[in-house]
């Protein structure tokens, strides 16, 4: 049985970025495994904040080579998410991953995405996961209609993703760097 189902929200403005996840887990097409999963975490000493939705086993190995690339690169997020899309591509296990990520740094925000592209969103705002349509509609109307900060944009849309889709939940984790 497949485990997926989440919504990864990232808004970036006024110096701040914020990555907010949901912690629902799904089992199938229609089971609730668990509500509090931890989807967003620091990585790279507490500097670069990583944000994972697809297959929950998936995510995690490339969120684990992620760091490894973040080491391997002292830290350059953009190189390592390069690399890492490019062994994404070219390794035969590794494209098989049913995956995708939001990483940040304080000065980049980027979406991996789960066919080895990297993709720097042009307005600082961007979501994945089954809820990612309607946290990216809600954070861009947040953004432009509201003094709101960058944190509690990315909170809002999560929480309006919740209301509407059926693979969210409203337990969210917001990390900012």
């Amino acid at each position: 049985m497949e485990f997926r189902g989440t919504t990864i929200c990232a808004v970036k403005k006024d110096g701040m970025t914020a990555i907010a996840g949901d912690g629902q887990v799904t089992m199938g097409e229609a089971v609730i495994f668990k509500g509090t999963a931890i989807k967003v975490r620091r990585i790279y000493g507490g500097r670069v904040v990583l944000g994972f939705a697809g297959s929950v086993t998936d995510a995690f190995s490339l969120s684990e080579r992620f760091e490894e690339m973040l080491n391997k690169f002292s830290g350059n997020l953009m190189r390592s998410a390069v690399e890492l899309a490019d062994l994404w591509r070219s390794d035969k296990i590794v494209r098989k991953l049913d995956a995708m990520m939001i990483v940040a740094d304080k000065e980049k925000l980027l979406i991996l995405s789960g066919t080895g592209e990297v993709i720097e969103p042009d307005d600082g705002v961007c979501a994945i996961g089954s809820g990612g349509n309607y946290a990216l509609a809600a954070a861009r109307a947040l953004i432009q209609n509201t003094d709101y900060s960058a944190e509690e944009i990315a909170r809002r849309a999560l929480k309006i993703a919740s209301e509407i889709c059926v693979y969210t939940n409203d337990h969210i984790v917001c990390e900012t760097v």
